[in-house]
Parts: structure tokens; C-alpha cells; sequence
């Protein structure tokens, strides 16, 4: 089946809702050594009705009528299996351009290389791929992220000190497959077991 690539951030957030197991590396071009590490992404739907949604469009002082929804993304340890601390993770929130859906601008409470609030802007190519800039206030980060498939998408960053870029990274992501969904796998494959005796 061909992969139908997401149009819209809203899109892009209900494709990519569920838990992925995530392999990134992160070269750095100073001093610091590169690195390397597995862990797991949740992220959630948020609705534009979702009281989430409105706090983080009042932090920015914009007006929530102006969103179409947002997502929660949470990060845990690969084999943890307690439930991620939301307040830990970041919450987006979804502004699309009015004439374009196609590009427009997400807010976030918390930025990825600055811990605060931050608004980036989006754009999706004819072929699917998001580009996400980010202007933090000592440096700029861009990310381009894409499906291969349904579940399986490719995110790569790099992030521009002022005096050039400081440090790249790519990270593959899969999507794991949620627990009931394995249970219906386990069930039908005894099913079919039982039936071969």
C-alpha cells in the first residue's frame, strides 16, 4: 500500500500518535563528544478544546481560536514501563497559515535546546518531508522529519550556534506496537496453532 504522507501539522500529529521506539545519534562539531541512544516517544492528540491547548496559546499571548489542535510528546528510557511524567514532556500547539495549510507556525511550551517557550515555523514539501525552524535566543535549530511508512519515519536535525553549526543528529523512529493490539497477535497466532494440530 502506498504511504499517504501528511499535508498538515494536525495530520502530521494523528499519524504520529502512539509510542516509538526511537535510535538517534547527534554529532557535535566542538569539543563535546558525539553520542548516541535509544528511548521511547509517546505522543498524544491533543484536541483544540483541550484545556492544554488554551494555556499554552495564553503563555504566548495568542488566540486560542486561532489553533487547530495540538499533541503532547513525552520521552521515557526505552524499557521503562512506567507511564512518562507529562510534565516533563512538551506540548505543541498548532497555528496553520491562513491562505497555506501547508506551512504555518506551532508553539511550544518548552523548546528542545532552550528549556523555554518557543514558537517555530513549519512548511511540508509536495513530497511530505516537515521542515521545523526554531529561533532560540543564542542559537537556531531546524528539523526535516518524513514517514518511509506508516510506521516508520526518519527525523534529522542541526542546530546553528552563532558562530556556525554546532551539532547534528539523526534519529530513526519506529512504531511499537500497543499492548491490547499485541495480545490480538498472540491470540490469533495460538488460534492458528491449535488449528495446524
Amino acid at each position: 500500500m502506498q504511504l499517504i504522507p501528511p499535508m498538515t501539522m494536525m495530520d502530521f500529529f494523528r499519524k504520529s500518535e502512539g509510542t516509538w521506539f526511537s535510535e538517534r545519534t547527534v554529532h557535535h562539531f566542538d569539543s563535546v563528544a558525539d553520542e548516541s541512544g535509544q528511548s521511547n516517544l509517546i505522543i498524544r492528540v491533543l484536541e483544540k478544546e483541550h484545556p492544554r491547548v488554551k494555556e499554552v496559546c495564553e503563555l504566548q499571548k495568542v488566540d486560542p481560536a486561532l489553533a487547530t489542535g495540538g499533541a503532547i510528546f513525552m520521552w521515557q528510557e526505552n524499557l521503562e514501563s512506567d507511564e512518562p511524567n507529562p510534565d516533563y514532556g512538551a506540548v505543541l500547539v498548532d497555528i496553520p497559515d491562513t491562505k497555506n495549510t501547508r506551512s504555518g507556525k506551532f508553539l511550544r511550551n518548552r523548546g528542545y535546546v532552550e528549556g523555554i517557550p518557543v514558537v517555530c515555523r513549519y512548511r511540508f514539501a509536495p513530497d511530505g518531508v516537515l521542515t521545523i525552524e526554531t529561533e532560540y535566543e543564542r542559537n537556531q535549530g531546524q528539523e526535516r522529519c518524513w514517514f518511509i511508512t506508516d510506521d516508520f519515519r526518519v527525523r534529522v536535525t542541526t542546530v546553528r550556534m552563532m558562530n556556525g553549526v554546532n551539532l547534528m543528529g539523526y534519529c530513526s523512529e519506529r512504531r511499537c506496537v500497543p499492548p491490547d493490539r499485541l495480545e490480538q497477535m498472540l491470540q490469533q497466532n495460538r488460534v492458528r496453532a491449535e488449528a495446524a494440530h
